[in-house]
């Protein structure tokens, strides 16, 4: 496989999983989320607050787009204009825009695969509001 052909493989692969955590039934699941989240995860969120792999992992179910009541039946983010670069092998950075009840916010995502391993985690999020009118 070319090294293009990889990269773009990659790329496709982020941006499932990226769409993964987005569900409202991964996010009322501890066992899935955790899947997709690096041990060592980090998140700014739209709100300024800092957020580790736990606090996360604890909140998901309540945040924005989760499954509240625990059947991961409720609102989604809407997504657009994804797309990543690989920044180095096991590395890829992925930027897009969301849309949650009215309010839009530009995203940024850097995904890792460690060595040996096959699938690919979250390492760190940061969401940034986009002021209304933008």
């Amino acid at each position: 496989m070319s090294s293009i052909s990889q990269e773009n493989t990659d790329v496709n692969a982020v941006i499932d999983a990226e769409l993964q955590l987005m569900d409202p039934a991964v996010r009322a699941s501890r066992s899935l989320a955790a899947r997709l989240l690096d041990p060592e995860f980090v998140e700014v969120g739209a709100s300024g607050r800092r957020w580790t792999y736990e606090e996360m992992l604890a909140a998901l179910p309540e945040l924005d787009g989760g499954g509240r009541d625990g059947d991961g039946d409720g609102p989604r983010f809407e997504a657009s204009g994804m797309g990543g670069v690989v920044l180095a092998p096991g590395i890829v950075h992925l930027t897009y825009e969301t849309v949650f009840d009215g309010r839009r916010a530009r995203r940024s995502s850097l995904w890792r695969r460690r060595d040996g391993e096959t699938g690919w985690q979250m390492y760190y999020h940061q969401a940034t509001p986009v002021p209304a009118g933008d």
